[in-house]
């Protein structure tokens, strides 16, 4: 701050020494005046000079060290008050830019809140012509025709399914309720939920838990195995089985999906996880890219590990690691 200080006013400083530097040459210059005593002025000017910098240093610059150490935010409570009529108008202009950020940070908030509370609405008023669509699909007597459009049906069905729980997915800590849940149930209702699907593609299910309970939240555990078996499902080749296993291993269960698919290429493996991603190789019209990152996002909060490896033409290996039941659920007796 020395520094600064002194560079912001260098052509002062720089004045009042080419005035002394002056004074001494008219000094020299003049018999009349005696150097001796001009020097002495010299000094003593250089001196008060000193004196003066000095103290408006001291004056000045706690003001704008306060504003340099301050957080970048729009809190004003935070802005030092200004000791100054110059560091009062740098004040106002900052302090009004300021106001008028939150007042259109606010502004947009309520436009957000107002558009996510628009969406979900019409998410939920879908869903009942969608169960009204499934009841006339399921009374359908031709059953390639009905097989078709509830594969159609089940795509609407889960793209909903993915914006009601994207937009969940940010306040997910006020939905969660960790609990011993029943894997194996979960785990079969997903399923049957494909059953038209892995029909027309003659796919089947390889199933052996040897753990049945996981600590976890029973709803999004739930979404997020739809997210695994609805990919594993989409690009597993036909007529392929998908193996389901779960077993404990160092104390944590472990829960893994393998299907015998297209596989992942080695390049694309460190951006599955991202939003949008789907292939820089095969380019599906129907993939998302949420699928996956929306899993892990939902995974974040209830402490699961979701990790994957897979080997282009042979399939892919989803692995999903439990969290430990902690001291404070042992004594639960949860």
């Amino acid at each position: 701050m020395i520094k600064k200080f002194l560079m912001e006013r260098i052509s002062w400083i720089l004045l009042i020494l080419l005035l002394l530097l002056l004074a001494m040459i008219i000094a020299y210059l003049d018999p009349s005046l005696a150097i001796s005593s001009m020097m002495y002025y010299v000094f003593l000017s250089l001196v008060i000079t000193a004196v003066f910098v000095t103290a408006r240093y001291f004056k000045e610059t706690p003001f704008y060290k306060e504003l340099d150490s301050r957080d970048a935010s729009t809190d004003l409570s935070s802005f030092p008050e200004p000791n100054s009529p110059f560091e009062s108008s740098i004040y106002e202009q900052v302090t009004s830019s300021l106001e008028q950020l939150e007042k259109e940070a606010s502004s947009n908030k309520v436009l957000l809140e107002q558009e996510k509370d628009e969406l979900m609405s019409w998410i939920h008023e879908v869903k009942t012509p969608l169960t009204a669509m499934k009841l006339i699909i399921d009374r359908t007597k031709d059953p390639q025709l009905k097989s078709e459009l509830m594969y159609e049906w089940l795509r609407i069905h889960y793209l909903l399914d993915q914006q009601l729980h994207q937009k969940r997915i940010p306040f997910i800590e006020n939905d969660l309720f960790i609990e011993k849940v029943e894997l194996e149930s979960l785990v079969y209702s997903e399923i049957h939920t494909l059953r038209s699907w892995c029909l027309k593609k003659k796919i089947g299910f390889d199933i052996e838990l040897g753990e049945t309970h996981v600590l976890s939240d029973a709803k999004w555990l739930s979404f997020i195995l739809r997210q695994l078996l609805t990919n594993a499902v989409k690009y597993s080749h036909e007529g392929s089985d998908i193996i389901i296993r779960s077993f404990e291993q160092k104390g944590q269960t472990i829960l893994t999906l393998s299907d015998h698919g297209r596989g992942i290429e080695p390049r694309d493996m460190p951006r599955i996880f991202d939003r949008g991603f789907t292939s820089t190789r095969q380019h599906d019209q129907q993939a998302t890219g949420m699928g996956l990152y929306l899993a892990k996002k939902a995974a974040v909060p209830l402490e699961l590990n979701i990790s994957v490896q897979s080997t282009p033409g042979d399939g892919t290996t989803v692995t999903l690691t439990f969290p430990q039941e902690n001291e404070f659920l042992k004594i639960q007796g949860v």
